[in-house]
């Protein structure tokens, strides 16, 4: 029997995909174009890394670090559970993929993502390769990630291909960050905005 569950106005929600993998996939795609490298960052300056996390998230709705207290997120980035990994091509930042080994050997990817401008091509799937080469690697026998319905609709399909089983599923919501001014307000305009309704 179906069971809808209402969302406050001025709010999002997203169905929530957890995903997970044991051992490194046999298939390891090649290297998709020339230029590309893949740089560990360490202790990044917030000048440097919250630009970059909006580019490739804002679509999305990525807005956890924009909204975190400066000293919360930079604890974080600082700490030695945290591995930030930066796709460039001919130096330039393309993409990046943040994992957190706090509770190894289980490793988390905790953002994974690409400009738009680099969307196609094998890019992704490279990068992906890489990270999961990297966790296992270092002693990882539990890689995971979640995503939701407020990111490129491939990113469940995209971590299936990769490797990935899913596992569970959640409801997540939280106020609208385009409403509150965290986000662009015309971010994920294939996620309509609702305003709360004027009262009096």
């Amino acid at each position: 029997m179906f069971k809808l569950q209402a969302i406050p106005d001025g709010h999002i929600a997203a169905i929530v995909t957890y995903l997970e993998m044991h051992s490194l996939p046999s298939a390891r795609p090649g290297l998709p174009a020339p230029g590309l490298t893949l740089d560990r960052v360490s202790a990044p300056s917030l000048d440097w890394y919250l630009p970059l996390f909006r580019r490739i998230g804002e679509e999305w709705l990525w807005f956890s670090r924009l909204v975190m207290p400066a000293e919360r997120l930079r604890a974080i980035l600082e700490s030695p559970d945290t591995a930030l990994y930066v796709l460039r091509q001919d130096g330039r930042d393309i993409g990046m993929a943040e994992l957190d080994w706090s509770k190894r050997p289980d490793c988390e990817v905790v953002f994974f993502g690409l400009l738009p401008e680099a969307f196609g091509g094998g890019l992704g799937a490279w990068l992906m390769s890489r990270i999961q080469e990297i966790a296992f690697g270092e002693g990882a026998t539990r890689l995971w990630l979640h995503t939701c319905t407020q990111d490129h609709p491939n990113a469940v399909p995209f971590y299936l291909r990769q490797g990935f089983r899913a596992y569970k599923r959640a409801l997540e919501t939280a106020p609208d960050p385009r409403l509150t001014g965290d986000v662009r307000p015309d971010a994920a305009a294939f996620h309509p905005v609702i305003k709360p309704a004027r009262r009096g």
